[in-house]
């Protein structure tokens, strides 16, 4: 009964308007890549999901868009209903069937490569990556270059995988295909499009 209870309660309170808002703040930062979006917590997900990626999951995800989960949110069973319960998202037999993934380890997670890319014809195909980190400014430093960015922007988030800017540069070069990312902190997010060139501030 408690997963059950755990599965309803803490959806958004006003759903149009909450899904409205992080829809926005998505947008916003998918446009401006590096940009860090506030966000309320307008979602209570059971742990280890965290408001921020709840909320997210619940604004883009619905019937239509396979959902997986990594490992460590997989071997949390009121996760799993909660989402079910919220968005109606199926889970996504393989990463590589994904519209959306949600990852709270992403220090440990999978190569870029293994999820979906989209293809030639249809890029928007690939998956989206929402990945949990504890903040975005203690991290390895990333210098940010591309569409959305005057010159250049600087993020850093926590726990980011290891080799991700030997992955991130692989996924530039297979544009107009590849995979987009959202960071998700407790109270914030921000985003890397997949045009978004990222280098080492020592480089």
């Amino acid at each position: 009964m408690e997963i059950a209870a755990q599965s309803i309660e803490g959806g958004f309170a006003d759903p149009v308007f909450n899904a409205q808002t992080v829809f926005r703040a998505v947008m916003d930062a998918m446009a401006r890549p590096g940009s860090v979006q506030a966000l309320p917590a307008f979602a209570r997900p059971p742990v280890p999901l965290s408001a921020t990626a709840g909320a997210i999951a619940l604004s883009l995800c619905d019937n239509d868009t396979p959902l997986w989960l990594d490992l460590t949110l997989q071997a949390a069973p009121a996760v799993k209903s909660w989402l079910g319960f919220h968005t109606g998202a199926p889970s996504a037999n393989t990463p590589a069937d994904a519209h959306f993934a949600l990852i709270a380890n992403p220090a440990e997670m999978m190569a870029l490569d293994g999820f979906s890319q989209g293809t030639q014809d249809y890029p928007d195909r690939s998956t989206t990556l929402i990945l949990q980190v504890t903040d975005l400014v203690s991290g390895a430093p990333l210098l940010l270059e591309g569409p959305g960015i005057e010159t250049s922007a600087t993020i850093a988030p926590a726990q980011m995988p290891r080799h991700f800017i030997e992955q991130w540069k692989q996924n530039n070069q297979r544009f107009p295909r590849g995979v987009d990312i959202i960071l998700a902190t407790a109270d914030s997010l921000a985003c890397l499009p997949r045009t978004t060139r990222i280098k080492t501030m020592e480089a």
